[in-house]
């Protein structure tokens, strides 16, 4: 009657390839307050030093607007990279759900047989008529 406890995280875990572990890290680090500080100063140290110094990139930035648009197209497709994985998890933890709750409701009845079983031995112990409890809805 009982089953064996799942960690499914774990197990999930287990079965990800080196793309998808890549591709969640990236997620994790392009979408964190550190990575938008840290390529804010980076965009304004390079202005800086094309504006006074060596300008190998002078004021219209052109090169680093394409920087900016590479980024941005590589950003998008890991981030699309990183949704479709976790409807995929959605998905299987929705399955993994759906089997635990059948589970459990096969368990419940089994465990309201076993309760009617006993109620019936004990009202025939006490010499009650059938079905006649105290105080118990039918069910």
């Amino acid at each position: 009657m009982t089953r064996p406890l799942l960690d499914w995280h774990e197990a999930h875990r287990k079965t990800l390839t080196r793309g998808d572990r890549a591709a969640d890290r990236l997620r994790n680090v392009m979408g964190s307050w550190f990575f938008v500080g840290g390529f804010l100063a980076f965009m304004i140290v390079w202005a800086i030093i094309n504006s006074f110094k060596v300008a190998w990139d002078p004021y219209p930035f052109i090169l680093l607007n394409l920087f900016l648009s590479m980024l941005a197209g590589l950003q998008g497709a890991i981030l699309l990279i990183a949704a479709k994985r976790q409807d995929g998890i959605a998905a299987a933890l929705s399955s993994h759900d759906y089997q635990t709750n059948r589970s459990a409701k096969k368990e419940i009845e089994e465990l309201m047989a076993i309760n009617r079983a006993q109620l019936e031995l004990l009202n025939e112990l006490c010499g009650r008529p059938q079905g006649a409890s105290q105080g118990a809805p039918k069910s």
